[in-house]
């Protein structure tokens, strides 16, 4: 028999680290290939880590909410065959001493930006990334600290240290002002900061009930306060005659359903508007970073979801761009189906440019949304719902019963001005109001 080392697996580009959630098997069970043994939590998603081989697991090195680092050994299995651990990433290979050349090579850039190293105490948890670039960047430990992290248990990510050193040229007036600020408060008593003022403590009555946060509960409520406190948010609204759109869908879904074994939903509809909206309006498929604008080639569409738990969590459709509407419905049910049973990978989570949340699929006619950072713009798509309006026919004008929809546009001001949010609101109104009832899927 052999001995294997089952690692943490690769979970997508900036995840470093997991918090185990649970085992789904205990020491001395069997598990076969591909079976899912351990529920992990990142500050991205929740998911399972499948076993790459067959084996009894002889020893759980990773207990509940203890975290591993990636590459980091979270249990021992035995597998058949002969020898020791059977991990490729085990094997041991001699190597003979640098020579004295290579040696100085190698020591003479680092003394040269020794008076620069920062050390760091055990207070602080830093990825070897973060750490790396606070080094770098000759960041304090107590710098550091002022820094709020947005990863699991308020951590320091690698955007959250980028994003500051990014800001960091934005502060040299205030620190001065800071430095002078000692003599003029020599004579007087230190005024408190307002912004520093701690929150007002609320005491529960009789009766009431305390539910503590759970951790996705925690992470959405962090990255709600730090994206409204980022980004001064402006929404509009526009209400869009939907009726052809949804004549449409009602001819084709039954049909789609027996030949792709897929329901066609609007969503894909909405997401292919968006798409061609952002096609006229590049400048909505932005992100900021410090004083410069990120243009961004790829369209990614996040697609805010609801979980059974309540919870929120906003999956990726990939280069939607480049999907037809049948493509689209079937990686809209993927993500969907995977988010709800907790099946998403990381990667399913990253890399969105622009935000469609559907409030209607709630009955809410309209909604307010906030803007996910880094992107600069979401869009909120209303209940579709049968009204009397006025249209304009040869013969005159007319009321019918028409299929009304609100959309909602919030965008990031500091770049986003009216003109170009309420445009690209306005075009996405126009592509599903005069939606073309041949369109194939």
């Amino acid at each position: 028999m052999a001995e294997y080392k089952l690692l943490l697996p690769s979970m997508g580009e900036g995840v470093m680290e997991a918090t185990v959630i649970t085992w789904l098997f205990n020491e001395g069970d069997q598990v076969k290939e591909d079976d899912s043994v351990v529920e992990i939590a990142t500050d991205k998603v929740d998911s399972d880590v499948p076993t790459p081989v067959s084996g009894k697991i002889v020893k759980i090195l990773k207990q509940k909410d203890e975290v591993a680092k990636v590459g980091e050994a979270i249990a021992i299995l035995e597998i058949q065959g002969e020898g020791g651990n059977s991990n490729a990433e085990e094997t041991k290979t001699e190597v003979s001493a640098p020579d004295a050349d290579t040696i100085k090579a190698i020591e003479e850039p680092l003394a040269q930006t020794a008076t620069s190293h920062v050390e760091f105490s055990g207070d602080l948890y830093l990825s070897p990334l973060v750490k790396s670039i606070a080094q770098q960047e000759n960041i304090s430990e107590s710098e550091l600290k002022t820094i709020k992290g947005s990863g699991l248990e308020g951590r320091i990510t690698k955007e959250d240290i980028l994003a500051h050193v990014a800001n960091r040229g934005n502060q040299p007036q205030q620190s001065t002002q800071q430095q002078a600020a000692p003599v003029q408060q020599a004579v007087s008593a230190p005024q408190p900061a307002a912004a520093s003022a701690p929150a007002a403590t609320i005491s529960a009555a009789a009766g009431d009930e305390i539910i503590p946060m759970d951790r996705m509960r925690k992470i959405i409520a962090e990255n709600m306060v730090k994206a409204k406190q980022t980004a001064p948010h402006v929404t509009s609204f526009i209400e869009t005659d939907v009726t052809n759109v949804v004549k449409w869908r009602n001819k084709h879904k039954d049909l789609f359903e027996k030949r792709e074994g897929e329901k066609l939903t609007f969503m894909p509809i909405f997401v292919k508007a968006i798409v061609k909206a952002i096609q006229d309006y590049p400048m909505i498929n932005v992100s900021i970073n410090g004083d410069n604008i990120i243009k961004k080639k790829n369209i990614n569409i996040g697609m805010a979801t609801a979980l059974p738990d309540g919870n929120l969590i906003v999956p990726v459709i990939k280069n939607a761009d480049q999907l037809s509407l049948s493509g689209l419905a079937k990686a809209i049910n993927d993500l969907a189906y995977r988010a709800r049973n907790k099946k998403l990978r990381p990667e399913d989570t990253q890399g969105a440019t622009y935000t469609i949340s559907n409030v209607g699929s709630f009955g809410n006619l309209m909604g307010t949304p906030i803007i996910p950072q880094p992107q600069v713009a979401i869009l909120a798509i209303g209940a579709i719902v049968k009204k009397p309006a006025v249209l304009e026919t040869k013969d005159g004008d007319v009321i019918a019963i028409r299929q009304l929809m609100f959309m909602s546009h919030s965008y990031d001001h500091r770049v986003v001005d009216g003109s170009l949010g309420g445009m690209f609101l306005k075009h996405v109104h126009d592509y599903l109001q005069n939606w073309d009832m041949n369109t194939e899927v």
